[in-house]
């Protein structure tokens, strides 16, 4: 008899099947007995045979390999969820990651990271390319959209800029660790591939990083304590976490909370200052 799993794997299979509307793919939709897309049409998009195809609906092909399940994937228009789940079902675990670089973030985020005016957030990739941040960020940490695209990393600046290097409490530790959770980014993401250039560049860039580097350490980044020497708002006190963002295993958002009152109200002030700046003009 075909396995639970396997069985599983069929019904969802055909689940997503019948859901495709064959008119979107260029397909005649009348004279169909049943709704979607038929299992040879399904078969042809992902390049598989028909045979084999109706036997994974049957329950009875045996474990499909990786690739065919991308195959798949991209044949039924899985959503990265429904894509998860398949090879839940099928292999007993997720897809090995798969990096795609993000550029942008979506309308929705930015109005994430613009509900929380007084607490520094942002969303970087997995090779820490800042792609999205608030005014907080812009006015305590890093004025990001003063830089050029290319410069809106931390590890660029957190190894080339002195002003970052100045404002950490204890640069060193601060490098190190940051080192060791790029690392480890870079891996879970599956972007261990893409992050050759900039390594690179970053060791001939930075004797400090060079080191750092070929200690192989790696560390998570799920939160922690920040102390920072602002120009004008002198030693700030801040608390860190970091979320996964549901779908992208390329971005991380990033939120900085006032460990205390005082630096809460000297974040509020300069917050205050700003907007009365950009009002005026």
């Amino acid at each position: 008899m075909p396995g639970t799993a396997h069985t599983s794997l069929g019904q969802f299979l055909r689940e997503r099947r019948s859901r495709l509307d064959p008119a979107s793919f260029g397909l005649p939709g009348e004279r169909r007995r049943t709704p979607g897309l038929r299992r040879e049409e399904v078969a042809q998009r992902a390049h598989i045979s028909a045979t084999w195809y109706t036997w994974l609906e049957q329950g009875r092909g045996g474990a499909p390999s990786s690739e065919v399940l991308h195959r798949l994937s991209t044949a039924l228009m899985l959503t990265g969820p429904e894509r998860e789940h398949m090879f839940i079902l099928a292999l007993g675990h997720l897809p090995e990651p798969s990096y795609h670089q993000a550029d942008d973030v979506s309308p929705r985020l930015q109005r994430v990271l613009d509900a929380m005016p007084e607490h520094p957030a942002m969303i970087r990739t997995a090779t820490w390319d800042v792609v999205a941040w608030n005014r907080a960020a812009a006015v305590v940490l890093t004025d990001y959209e003063r830089l050029p695209a290319g410069q809106r990393n931390i590890l660029r600046l957190m190894f080339g800029n002195s002003r970052v290097q100045a404002a950490q409490d204890d640069w060193l530790k601060v490098a190190r660790y940051v080192v060791a959770a790029f690392r480890a980014d870079a891996v879970r993401a599956g972007a261990s591939g893409v992050i050759t250039d900039l390594v690179r560049e970053l060791r001939q860039l930075s004797p400090q990083f060079d080191r750092l580097w070929q200690d192989h350490d790696v560390a998570g980044h799920g939160d922690g304590v920040k102390r920072l020497h602002h120009p004008r708002l002198g030693t700030l006190d801040l608390e860190f976490s970091t979320f996964a963002v549901e779908g992208r295993p390329d971005l991380c958002l990033m939120v900085y909370t006032a460990a205390n009152d005082e630096t809460a109200g000297r974040i509020r002030q300069l917050l205050a200052e700003h907007a009365a700046q950009g009002s005026e003009r």
